[in-house]
């Protein structure tokens, strides 16, 4: 799968690795929508259960829902997707916000 970028470059969606789906830079209310579509899409297609966020380097609570939104999806698809590598700013946003477990 070719990354997949916004239209200002801020977020990147990879799939080069067997099982996984990586973001890297910043998932914000600026692209937040066109994240959460392309990272659903990257789950609908092939067998991956995992999402790497090792290379996101911000994120608010627009980009943290984007993410939740998309496990969410494949959830209802019978896939279990987990979460590797949440930068602990992402973790912290979603401890504030009561929702840390649904990252597991």
């Amino acid at each position: 799968m070719s990354p997949n970028r916004s239209a200002k470059g801020d977020f990147q969606i990879t799939s080069g690795t067997p099982d996984t789906v990586s973001v890297s830079g910043v998932l914000n209310f600026g692209n937040a929508a066109k994240a959460v579509v392309a990272l659903k899409a990257a789950f609908e297609g092939g067998d991956r259960h995992v999402l790497d966020l090792s290379e996101v380097t911000g994120c608010d609570s627009a980009g943290l829902a984007c993410v939740l939104a998309a496990l969410s999806a494949a959830d209802c698809r019978g896939r279990h997707v987990s979460t590797r590598h949440v930068p602990e700013s992402m973790r912290s946003l979603a401890q504030v916000c009561g929702v840390e477990s649904l990252l597991q």
